[in-house]
Parts: C-alpha cells; structure tokens; sequence
C-alpha cells in the first residue's frame, strides 16, 4: 500500500492552517492585550454571551478537555479576569463570572477579532467560504459516523 505522507493530506493542510491563523491571531491580541491567549478571549466571549455556561459547557465551546478548562479558569482567576462564587442552585458548583477587568477586555478584543477575520479571509468569495464550510462540516459527520 502506498502512502502518501501526512504532509500531502488535506488534513495537514487543515491542521497547518490552524495554526498559521492561530498564530497571527495571537500576534494581533497581545500587540493590545499582553496577558491574554486566544482561548481566554473565547472564555470571555463565550460566558459574556452565555453567563450561565457551565465550565465543561465552556470546555465542549472552546475543545478544550476538564483539566485544561480547570487550569486556563485558574489562570483567569489569577489575572483576574474571572471570578468565582459559589452557585445558589447548587452549592458543589462554581459560577463563573467576568470581572471588571475582564469586561475590560470585552471592549478591545471585539475590534482585533473582526481584524483578524476580515484580514485571514481577504480574496475568498461568500461563494467559496460557503463551499469550504459545506466540505469540512462533510469531513466531520464522516468522522463522528465512524
């Protein structure tokens, strides 16, 4: 059988992708923000929008795994842009909530997000993202129908 390498795939071309766009994104965020990752600023989004988000609804939000959500939350609650109270339904939860200075954020990071998107697909029709978006949703209900 004759296989070719990864770097040949789509999926290396999908995974390097990624990557690139993650990186110039974090490039674009720290140049305003210095202590703050991409995904912190999805935490922020996410919870500004959802503010009853669970923290493994928010891991599911942001691929995340429990433990990895639990460190980055533990990380935002140091920099302190998130606070943690006790939830009056259930008092073996947490909720999680934005502090001042993480609505702070809420306010610069709006304006670099639509820089990076509008920067990343530069040149590519409504037509072709359309496309791309109808290929790679066919490439996950294959996997996840596996």
């Amino acid at each position: 059988m004759n296989l070719p390498l990864p770097s040949e795939t789509i999926f290396h071309t999908i995974e390097s992708t990624i990557k690139a766009y993650r990186k110039f994104a974090q490039k674009n965020i720290s140049e305003q923000i210095e202590d703050m990752t991409i995904d912190q600023g999805m935490v922020l989004l996410f919870l500004n929008e959802h503010p009853d988000l669970s923290q493994k609804e928010i891991a599911e939000l942001v691929f995340k795994d429990n433990a990895s959500m639990t460190r980055m939350i533990d990380t935002m609650v140091q920099k302190k842009y998130l606070e943690r109270a006790l939830n009056p339904e259930d008092r073996r939860r947490h909720k999680i909530e934005i502090t001042n200075k993480g609505k702070g954020v809420l306010e610069t990071l709006p304006p670099i997000i639509h820089h990076n998107r509008n920067s990343s697909l530069k040149g590519i029709t409504k037509n072709e993202l359309k496309q791309l978006e109808i290929i790679l949703s066919k490439i996950k209900t294959n996997c996840e129908n596996i």
